[in-house]
């Protein structure tokens, strides 16, 4: 364990003072109850904290870097950036799912994997990091691992509506999505599709849901009508 929680150390860049904190927001609720930790055994009340901290550091970037931009489209930006999708996205970039303490029921189905628990753990994480090492160590976290490489980010999160406004603007072309594959249990499925612009397939996304395999083809469209 020691040897894991160091090796997470080095990649996020940030040791902690205090292990336990790091180790709590670690610690998801199945794993908390198989191990009868209690109700404050596992990563919740860390989560509640980080998406404040979270919150608060977005919307000040944000608010810095975009002087122009009234505040209803700052809203919709810091919505897309610190979504679930998006937060699971950005854990999955230094590797966080691998660290996870889940119980067994929860690991064997494809729990590492779930969006909802990836984001959870991220902003636990970060509500660790605010409580061991103060603010400033919790905004550099985010602005290196969350606000980092936005616009590709922002293409990403966006997709679907970016597509449609490209393909709007060359005139009346039809998007379709097209469900090619289900594939996998309920409790842990990967659907393909296909999006179509006027017939043609454009690009191909996998996710698990039909919404997440929809932005990755949407996203896929994109970058090949942009090349």
């Amino acid at each position: 364990m020691e040897k894991k929680l160091k090796a997470l150390e080095a990649r996020i860049g940030y040791e902690f003072k205090n292990r336990n904190l790091l180790i709590l927001a670690l610690t998801h609720s199945s794993y908390a109850n198989e191990k009868k930790l209690g109700k404050v055994g596992c990563n919740e009340r860390l989560e509640f904290l980080g998406d404040a901290v979270l919150e608060l550091i977005s919307s000040d970037f944000l608010y810095k870097k975009y002087i122009q931009i009234p505040e209803g489209e700052l809203t919709k930006k810091r919505a897309s950036l610190v979504c679930e999708p998006s937060l699971a996205y950005c854990a999955r970039d230094f590797g966080l799912p691998q660290y996870l303490l889940l119980g067994k029921g929860e690991d064997m189905t494809g729990g590492r994997n779930r969006d909802s628990i990836v984001s959870d753990a991220t902003e636990a994480l970060l509500g660790a990091i605010y409580l061991d090492g103060g603010f400033a160590s919790a905004k550099e976290f985010v602005l290196k691992f969350i606000l980092n490489d936005l616009e590709n980010k922002q293409l990403f999160y966006d997709s679907k509506t970016i597509l449609q406004e490209i393909v709007q603007e060359k005139g009346t072309h039809l998007v379709e999505y097209r469900l090619m594959k289900e594939e996998g249990p309920d409790h842990n499925k990967s659907f393909t599709v296909d999006v179509l612009v006027s017939g043609q397939v454009m690009g191909t996304g996998v996710g698990h849901t039909k919404k997440a395999a929809e932005q990755e083809a949407a996203y896929q469209a994109i970058r090949k009508m942009k090349a």
